[in-house]
């Protein structure tokens, strides 16, 4: 049987990566697709292999420079990574403990004839922990809304004139601790992270860090980026106005790994977004929650990302491209 090389598209495709990455792997002599007779870069089993290995390591937490020791079997930098990667795994374990008790808690229920409330059966897929209410700012007219547990990333989407941005206020002012990063953070190309980046030696050497191992996922250097990842360095949770904003794809898809990396005990972050990039509905993983503001005003809701759940095709529709989005506003073609 001849054996099927995939293009840069469909290998990128399967492995979960970008075409960019594995270019990067490339040029780093870590990844060496065969060429096929008009030129183009093939990838066979061994090289899928290969880039499996190496997409694995960097989700570990490994740089690019880090992956190529290993890769050579010189385990240096592994345990700074292995540590990070037991910590989450720890925290999600503790998750489902809390999970577990509260099924048995509803068992010990069912067996004195009580049976569960649906809230109750829903909360059974939600991290454990309690979450906040607050009213609704306008066009909500003041609805009392409960913010379900908090997980480490919530996007917040809805189509213009939905009150997603008002929502977004209203929780920065609700949460403890809570900032609101809005898009006057590229006012005079980042003036105020680079005067905190200044003052702060600290926290430029973080940025500085951050920056380097999203250039290894594809990520272009940009003031944009710069105070986008210095706003995200506050203590507290942070609620952020169109993080694409300013960044190219491969930025973007860089930046939402890198901030999926962080666990499931990370600070809380909200992202106002429109983009694909950034929400990917196949991608979206336990820790993360997605928060649609409908076009009609009713109350915020939370959308499971998967075809057929209530609110996905909103959802999917917000993130369409405009050219898209215009066609699916028109509704079928009649003839």
């Amino acid at each position: 049987m001849t054996t099927r090389f995939l293009n840069a598209s469909e290998a990128a495709r399967r492995l979960g990566v970008s075409t960019k990455a594995l270019r990067l792997y490339e040029q780093r002599g870590l990844l060496a697709p065969v060429r096929s007779a008009a030129g183009w870069r093939a990838y066979g089993p061994d090289e899928m292999r290969r880039a499996g290995e190496i997409a694995a390591l960097r989700a570990l937490g490994l740089s690019l420079a880090q992956v190529a020791r290993v890769l050579q079997g010189d385990p240096q930098g592994l345990e700074p990574a292995l540590a990070a990667h037991q910590a989450a795994l720890e925290g999600r374990l503790r998750q489902l403990a809390g999970a577990i008790e509260r099924v048995h808690g509803l068992r010990d229920d069912l067996a004195r004839g009580r049976a569960p409330t649906a809230g109750e059966l829903a909360n059974l897929l939600s991290p454990s922990g309690s979450g906040i209410a607050f009213d609704l700012p306008w066009p909500w007219g003041g609805e009392r809304f409960e913010l379900g547990p908090v997980r480490p990333l919530t996007y917040i989407i809805g189509p213009l004139g939905s009150g997603k941005t008002r929502l977004a206020l209203r929780l920065a002012e609700t949460l403890p601790g809570a900032i609101f990063l809005g898009l006057d953070r590229l006012d005079d190309g980042g003036a105020a992270a680079k005067s905190r980046l200044d003052a702060d030696p600290d926290l430029r050497a973080r940025i500085d860090r951050a920056l380097a191992w999203l250039a290894e996922d594809g990520a272009t250097a940009s003031d944009a980026l710069v105070a986008l990842l210095a706003g995200l360095e506050a203590e507290g949770p942070v609620v952020v106005d169109m993080v694409e904003q300013a960044l190219d794809r491969a930025t973007q898809e860089a930046l939402i790994a890198h901030l999926r990396r962080r666990g499931p005990d990370s600070r809380p972050l909200f992202l106002m977004t429109r983009s694909c990039a950034i929400l990917d509905l196949a991608a979206v993983g336990p820790d993360e929650a997605i928060l649609l503001c409908p076009a009609n005003h009713s109350p915020p809701a939370y959308v499971a990302p998967w075809p057929g759940a209530p609110g996905y095709e909103a959802v999917a529709t917000c993130l369409a491209t405009p050219a898209v989005r215009e066609r699916l506003s028109r509704g079928p073609a009649t003839s």
